[in-house]
């Protein structure tokens, strides 16, 4: 009779092991995945970026790469120099993140050139 009573404890005690020792297990495995999703995460803005770099370059001279420029790198861009171009003076604008140079001519708000890299000042004839 002893041992019945003894049983539901012992049931308890055991679940409870139970539920402990499954709960480290899957807490061991957490870190690995969670690493995996921010590894995805990581390339999949960097791919994002490069997208946005490709589209500006292949859109540079046209109207409204300026806006481009600003909307996908805003808080990004860095002055570097300026120099005649375009339509007077362009902006060298260095991404430090993307390490990526734009010239910007604020007069029709273009992108008139990009280069991979810090460029202080593009050749003459890329910008004009």
């Amino acid at each position: 009779m002893k041992i019945k009573s003894l049983r539901p404890l012992l049931t308890s005690v055991v679940l409870a092991g139970f539920v402990g020792v499954s709960d480290v297990a899957v807490r061991s495995f957490a870190p690995q995945f969670q690493s995996s999703a921010i590894a995805e995460t990581m390339t999949s803005e960097k791919s994002e970026a490069e997208k946005h770099i490709e589209i500006i370059t292949k859109n540079k001279g046209q109207i409204g790469g300026g806006d481009q420029l600003r909307r996908w790198f805003f808080g990004d861009l860095m002055p570097l120099g300026v120099q005649p171009g375009g339509a007077g003076m362009v902006v060298s604008l260095y991404s430090k993140a993307h390490d990526v140079t734009f010239s910007y001519c604020a007069t029709y708000d273009v992108v008139v050139a990009v280069k991979k890299g810090r460029v202080v000042t593009f050749a003459a004839n890329e910008v004009k």
